[in-house]
Order: structure tokens, then C-alpha cells, then sequence
């Protein structure tokens, strides 16, 4: 019988860190495997965007900043890259000019890639993505639990009349039945909004709110807990904006607010959740082009890193 252990990263004590392909933590790419239990893919979008473009170029930084990730996790004591046949599926090619065709390309290949049974860690590209992602996730599981770590809250209704950009994305998810109200939280939010209506608003679709300052004021512990409680074993959908780190965090992103979470705050976190019923998970919003000797992408990297992490420990 063919050996069906998962094959895993470059070796890097045989190839240098720095040489060969700069796939997600040196992983094989898809059609070097017969099948993915998780698969890594790039959606290089940015056409969503209401302020500083640049998001397209994220799955680039994050792919060569996870060069340094390594293949055993001790925070979760885990080895993904051994638990389960983890892949670089590359970029899903969307169209730059059409906001509509675009969501469209992103929820068909979705659906496609995850027909097998296959999960999707997704690096984006803009928060527009995480509506055609979510809808995929429920055709497979119906209606999903979600925590979104993020600065903003992202159930704006629209912008110059515009239904579908990168602040509108769970308004439309929550219209369009795909999100179990019953179990949303935005983690991280904080910064000025439009006016009260706004927190009205989005506590009408559903959503919980765990603010930065709760976090800092909580603690992880307390903050798991609460978060734990609210999801329990429903499918459940994690999206993070790397806005969601204070700028000193992850300075390369398109819409900066001051009084973020730490990255180790946010790690500690994402660990805390193992063994939920985690089904996917995007990262979105890295704009290299702001970036600073990579400090955002590789925040990103071990964001993406620990996503694949829970799914390897995941039912």
C-alpha cells in the first residue's frame, strides 16, 4: 500500500529559506497532492476598497513572510503540516474592473474546492471576499457561525450607493440568511463610527461586540470564554481583518486605528478557540505597500499559520 502520510514543507536544513518557490510555508503546492484536507489559497482583490488601495498585493507578502514559519506549532502543540495534507491552491483570479463578477468567480471556485471536503484558509485582498466565502461555507454547513477580529464592523449598508465593498460584506451575509444569528461576534472594534444608528444597526443583524478595550480590560481568558460560549459546536466561520492589530501591529493596511489589539493578544486568542467546529477562515485587508520591514504580512503569516493550525486540530 502507497505511503498516505500528509507530504509537508521544503526541508529547510536542505533548501534555504530564502530559494525556491515562495508558496505558504514552503508547502506543496495542489497539483503536487492527490488531495488537501486544507488548502491555502490567495485572493489578490482590492476593488472594494473605500480608502487605500493595495490589498491585492497581500497574498504575495504573506506568501514570502510565512517562509520562516516552521512545521511544529507549541502553543497548540500541534504539527498541521503532519496532522493533515495541507497545499498552496495558489490565487483565484478574479476580475478587477467588476465587483459583481468577481464575487461571483470567488463563491463558484469556493464551492468548487471545497465539494471534497476540503477547508479553505483564505489571504486576501479586501473584505469584499468574505461574503462569496461565506456563502459557499453555507451551501456545505447552512447557516454558520462567525467571529470577525477587525477594527470596523463591517454592516455598513452601502457606499456611493454601492452595495457590495469591503464595509458591507456581513450586512449582506446576515440579509441573505447565511450567518446563524445567534452566534456572531466582531472582535477588536473600536475608532470613531457615522453615529450611534451604526451600533443599532448591526446589533439588529445579530452581532455581539468585543471591543478592543474589552479585551485589554477582560483579559484572554475571560474574553475565550465569552466567545466560546456565544459559538459552542455550531459550524463556525473566523474572518480577520489585520486591521484588527493596533497600527504599531500592522501598519501596512488600507484603513489604520489607533488602540488595536496586540498580535499576541490576537494569537492567544485564535488559540483559545481550539476543538470549536471551525469549517474555514480568511485573513484580508494586508497592503504591503504600507508595510514596514514586513511587520504586517508577518502578523498575517502566523494569523494564516494558526487558521491552519485549528482546522488540522479541528472535528
Amino acid at each position: 500500500m502507497p505511503d498516505q502520510s500528509p507530504i509537508g514543507p521544503v526541508d529547510s536544513s536542505k533548501v534555504p529559506r530564502f530559494a525556491g518557490f515562495a508558496t505558504f510555508a514552503r508547502l506543496p503546492r495542489m497539483d503536487e497532492v492527490e488531495r488537501a484536507d486544507v488548502a491555502v489559497v490567495g485572493i489578490p482583490f482590492d476593488s472594494g476598497v473605500s480608502y487605500r488601495p493595495g490589498a491585492r498585493f497581500g497574498p504575495a507578502a504573506v506568501r514570502e513572510a510565512s517562509r520562516l514559519l516552521r512545521p511544529y506549532h507549541p502553543g497548540l502543540d500541534v504539527s498541521p503540516f503532519a496532522e493533515k495534507q495541507v497545499v498552496d491552491a495558489g490565487d483565484i483570479a478574479v476580475n478587477p474592473f467588476n465587483i459583481g463578477e468577481a464575487i461571483e468567480t470567488i463563491q463558484d471556485t469556493a464551492e468548487r474546492m471545497t465539494a471534497d471536503g476540503t477547508r479553505l484558509v483564505t489571504i486576501g485582498g479586501d473584505h469584499t471576499i468574505a461574503l462569496p466565502l461565506l456563502r459557499a461555507a453555507a451551501k456545505l454547513h447552512g447557516p454558520v457561525a462567525m467571529l470577525h477580529f477587525d477594527a470596523h464592523l463591517d454592516t455598513w449598508d452601502t457606499y456611493f450607493g454601492a452595495p457590495y465593498t469591503h464595509g458591507t460584506p456581513f450586512r449582506r451575509a446576515s440579509e441573505e440568511g447565511i450567518l446563524d444569528t445567534e452566534a456572531l461576534s466582531h472582535v477588536g472594534t473600536r475608532g470613531p463610527l457615522y453615529g450611534k444608528r451604526d451600533l443599532e444597526e448591526d446589533r439588529r443583524l445579530g452581532f455581539g461586540i468585543v471591543t478592543s478595550g474589552d479585551v485589554l480590560k477582560r483579559g484572554i481568558d475571560e474574553t475565550v470564554d465569552a466567545l466560546r460560549q456565544r459559538i459552542g459546536d455550531r459550524p463556525l466561520y473566523i474572518s480577520i481583518d489585520i486591521d484588527v492589530l493596533d497600527p504599531a501591529h500592522a501598519p501596512g493596511t488600507g484603513t489604520p486605528e489607533a488602540g488595536g489589539m496586540t498580535s499576541r493578544e490576537l494569537l492567544e486568542i485564535l488559540r483559545g478557540l481550539r476543538d470549536l467546529n471551525l469549517i474555514g477562515g480568511d485573513v484580508v485587508e494586508l497592503a504591503p505597500a504600507y508595510d514596514h520591514a514586513e511587520i504586517t504580512a508577518i502578523a498575517a503569516s502566523h494569523v494564516a499559520y494558526d487558521l491552519v493550525s485549528l482546522l488540522s486540530l479541528g472535528k
